[in-house]
């Protein structure tokens, strides 16, 4: 009988910590992921599969797959990816983005992305300890090869280029399974 006691208290047992388990994995699968776009970023996902579902990233998606990078940004990486919003495109002057998606500048374009990629998964505590190493300043080197810098200000993370243009970090730590995307609000142009 004590056995028959034992089976049974183990099986109540087992059950509750598959019920418990259940209760809280949706609540940490909701925690891993962040809306961005109107669209949950789930981190099994890669950073072309998520970002399709953006809508606030339509124009970077059209760029990517203009520039012939989603291959390359749907292999294991890892990358780091600073994603400019629809918004920061619109920033851009008049006919900007649409002489960047012609043909025959695929190569330009290509140049533009790719200083928005810096190799590695970079987290905001990352760069925040960048920052911190580099007595306030870290520099990036983007895929591109041309650097980025990296400052704190307010509790803000900014990017800066070589001709001094700024972007803040907007909404970060976008996990991915081949890296992170940290979303800014102005497109940053090679020099």
């Amino acid at each position: 009988m004590k056995r028959i006691t034992n089976v049974a208290l183990a099986g109540l047992a087992a059950a509750a910590l598959a019920i418990g388990m259940a209760a809280i994995s949706p609540a940490f699968a909701a925690e891993m992921t962040k809306m961005v776009g109107g669209a949950a970023m789930y981190p099994s996902k890669n950073i072309v599969q998520n970002a399709v579902n953006s809508k606030d990233h339509t124009t970077l998606v059209a760029a990517v797959k203009a520039a012939g990078l989603v291959p390359t940004l749907e292999s294991t990486g890892p990358f780091t990816v600073f994603a400019p919003t629809n918004e920061a495109f619109a920033k851009l002057p008049a006919g900007t983005v649409d002489t960047l998606l012609k043909p025959e500048n695929k190569d330009k374009l290509k140049s533009v992305l790719t200083y928005h990629v810096v190799a590695g998964r970079l987290t905001a505590k990352d760069l925040r300890d960048k920052v911190k190493a580099g007595n306030g300043k870290a520099e990036l080197k983007t895929v591109e090869g041309a650097p980025l810098t990296v400052e704190e200000k307010d509790g803000k993370l900014w990017l800066m280029d070589a001709k001094g243009d700024t972007a803040m970090i907007t909404i970060g730590n976008v996990m991915q399974s081949n890296g992170v995307i940290q979303v800014i609000n102005t497109v940053m142009l090679p020099g």
